[in-house]
């Protein structure tokens, strides 16, 4: 006899918006929820996919072919992110077990917090806020925290998918700054006013460079050392993407010795980055959690995919948002 789907059971491995739950819950699905304050180890998500029908994943979970293989009875994979580098999908496939993202959702969230790092560095607006509030504001200082206005500078975009687009034309719409973008395709509907470039004429051109490619072979390390030997002095590098996209150890010592003016990231390698990171010591430098997709609107839609996604896949449907 088939299975009912009253005993289906879904592994969330980390507290998400509630409409997932509901969701699951209208289908008679059972939640196994992981509710401890530290993420499951990769022993621990085996353990629990076990004797799970379903799974919605975080990007810290790895799952690999050792996993797949101690985890048949595992049927359907949502990965609560854009991302899916944590998941061998060649061994998903080789096992049969469809994988979905969040895609297309958390667009505007990403490209805003992009921006509000753009501007935050650009202003500084950080150590202004920390001068004042440490009480070491004694009087207006005609030369202090100043900074560099937006209007007429060039961002240059790597990769110019859905989230480089719309930071595009937020930057070029509501601050009249140059567009100038690499990518490893060309799409049409890119509006023509931005200016395609390769990667060295774009980090020898602009002002600002933001990252939103994602990870793979070719992307891993592309902002290396001689890529910051060749941005101007004056300019902030931004990554909201992955953190293995930039080496660290180069950024480390492109921020010491003067080769850009700062960063914004929220992304690192690791994450969390360690407190006795040399990248938290670094001059110029702001770093936040990982927070691209932190809006209610945007973390309320991921939840929504992400059960839409095991929904259909224990159903023998197409995944909304397969891969």
């Amino acid at each position: 006899m088939p299975k009912s789907k009253e005993t289906n059971i879904i592994f969330i491995t980390r507290k998400i918006p509630e409409v997932a739950k509901k969701l699951l819950y209208e289908e008679g699905y059972a939640i196994d929820l992981w509710d401890k304050e530290e993420p499951p180890t990769y022993e621990e998500l085996i353990q629990r996919c076990q004797k799970a029908d379903g799974l919605i994943s975080m990007l810290s979970d790895r799952m690999d072919e050792a996993f797949f293989r101690a985890c048949p009875h595992l049927k359907v994979i949502a990965n609560y992110a854009v991302g899916v580098n944590n998941i061998d999908l060649e061994a998903a496939a080789k096992n049969n077990i469809p994988i979905g993202n969040t895609p297309d959702v958390l667009t505007e969230a990403t490209s805003d917090l992009a921006l509000g790092l753009i501007l935050n560095l650009t202003r500084k607006i950080v150590p202004a806020t920390q001068n004042a509030k440490q009480g070491e504001w004694k009087k207006w200082e005609p030369l202090g925290f100043l900074g560099m206005e937006l209007k007429n500078k060039t961002l240059g975009i790597i990769g110019m998918g859905r989230i480089g687009q719309s930071l595009a034309k937020k930057a070029q719409n509501g601050f009249g700054m140059n567009i100038v973008y690499s990518s490893r395709s060309q799409t049409k509907e890119i509006d023509p006013s931005f200016k395609r470039k390769t990667l060295k004429e774009l980090l020898q051109s602009s002002d600002i460079v933001s990252l939103h490619t994602d990870l793979n072979p070719s992307t891993r390390k592309l902002i290396d050392h001689k890529e910051f030997e060749i941005m101007k002095k004056h300019a902030y590098l931004i990554n909201t993407s992955r953190g293995e996209i930039i080496n660290q150890e180069a950024l480390v010592k492109a921020l010491q010795e003067g080769l850009i003016e700062g960063a914004g990231l929220d992304v690192t390698a690791p994450e969390p980055l360690p407190l006795e990171h040399p990248l938290f010591q670094t001059p110029n430098t702001l770093i936040t959690p990982h927070i691209g997709s932190a809006t209610l609107e945007a973390r309320n839609l991921m939840a929504t995919l992400a059960a839409k996604n095991i929904i259909a896949g224990l159903k023998g449907l197409p995944l909304p948002a397969g891969l």
